[in-house]
């Protein structure tokens, strides 16, 4: 069996599984005030793998808390386990009458923008299919070496998205193209390719494990550039009325 001939897996799964269940992520977690002030805006950042919602070291963490620093803006970040949990703030960031339900005036209002790397990007396309169902728009999505099964096509509620991967040898490569699914509804603002096979990033904040097996998906989530550019395109879209 598995299990029997490769006790190492079964330990790396097993801590990854306590990790999720110790460090899930509550409401009560959160710093967003609910409902939000209004014209503010809410982003929403998902991490990849099983990491931590609130790991200092993970670029999705790092990138949330110098957003939190500008006026008007809400950010907050999430394993990509507990969309359930970012879903549910959404709702009461937008409910500003507080009536336990989203009237179509709210959800007119939304400021929403919704990013995330690796596991976490694909994360943030499964959430704006979910307020694209309920109606709700989304100013952005970023995607970073995003992995996933249905993380290519960018639902129509969303207005702009843009794409940021590495295909390099002997990693875990991101998805290296998004469409939109309404082109006259979704402006995709780029695939943007990086390399790291003659390039090193800082990698003295990752495990020994992550710098020896990541690859360029682990340097690409560890490249200041890459999170400057998702920056902008966020800072472009906060701006953009």
């Amino acid at each position: 069996m598995c299990g029997r001939g490769n006790p190492r897996i079964w330990a790396v799964l097993a801590i990854a599984l306590f990790c999720r269940v110790a460090g899930a992520q509550r409401l009560s977690d959160l710093t967003t005030p609910t409902p939000l002030p209004p014209g503010s805006t809410l982003v929403i950042g998902f991490l990849g793998f099983y990491e931590r919602w609130d790991d200092p070291h993970r670029g999705v963490r790092q990138l949330v808390l110098r957003l939190r620093q500008r006026p008007g803006v809400y950010a907050e970040s999430f394993s990509n386990h507990r969309r359930s949990v970012a879903l549910s703030l959404i709702r009461r960031a937008l409910d500003t009458n507080r009536n336990g339900r989203l009237d179509p005036e709210e959800k007119a209002r939304a400021r929403i923008i919704l990013f995330g790397q690796s596991w976490g990007g694909a994360a943030a396309i499964a959430t704006a299919r979910d307020l694209e169902r309920l109606g709700i728009p989304v100013l952005l999505t970023a995607q970073v070496d995003s992995v996933g099964m249905s993380d290519k096509m960018v639902p129509a509620n969303v207005h702009a998205a843009v794409n940021f991967y590495q295909h390099d040898p002997l990693t875990i490569q991101g998805r290296s193209e998004i469409r939109a699914d309404d082109p006259t509804r979704t402006v995709i603002l780029g695939n943007f390719r990086s390399t790291y096979i003659f390039r090193s990033v800082d990698e003295r904040d990752a495990s020994w494990a992550r710098r020896s097996l990541g690859g360029g998906h682990i340097k690409m989530e560890l490249d200041p550039a890459t999170w400057r550019r998702v920056e902008q395109f966020i800072s472009d879209a906060i701006t953009r009325r």
